[in-house]
């Protein structure tokens, strides 16, 4: 039995955190991916058009890819490290995050820097992969090899 720190989380508490991160970050995705197609505006709070102006910018789409649509692929990939044991599934989870994680942030530049909006439903789904991959990172370091 290894030993562990005590109140270090074990790889159930982890892989249960990330997965609920992932189906949040699903659920996310999976609204903006539908916005986009139904062609509706994204709901945004607090009477912005921002959602919509980040929506409808060159930049929602990586080779004629929606943005959205990476994201349920990015999160679906989260959901399968989550739901898989062993190293793995930690270091899926690790690279997934980590990309996921960049990626948001560049994103997070280009609403603020140059489309000079911001979509709160991407805030949202920078936030929830920002919070994986701290608990993806522990989750590689609590593995037998990670130490």
């Amino acid at each position: 039995m290894a030993l562990r720190a005590k109140g270090a989380p074990d790889d159930r508490v982890l892989r249960a955190v990330l997965g609920a991160l992932a189906i949040l970050g699903l659920l996310v995705s999976a609204y903006l991916t539908w916005a986009h197609f139904a062609g509706l505006e994204p709901v945004c709070g607090l009477g912005s058009h921002g959602c919509q102006t980040v929506q409808s910018s060159r930049f929602a789409t990586v080779l004629s890819v929606p943005v959205a649509v990476l994201g349920l692929a990015g999160y679906a990939g989260l959901l399968l490290a989550a739901l898989l044991k062993g190293e793995a599934g930690a270091y899926l989870g690790l690279l997934v995050a980590l990309v996921g994680t960049l990626f948001s942030a560049y994103l997070t530049y280009l609403e603020v820097f140059v489309i000079g909006a911001v979509c709160q439903w991407c805030v949202a789904s920078a936030a929830i992969m920002a919070c994986a991959l701290p608990c993806a990172a522990v989750r590689i370091a609590r593995s037998p090899t990670g130490r």
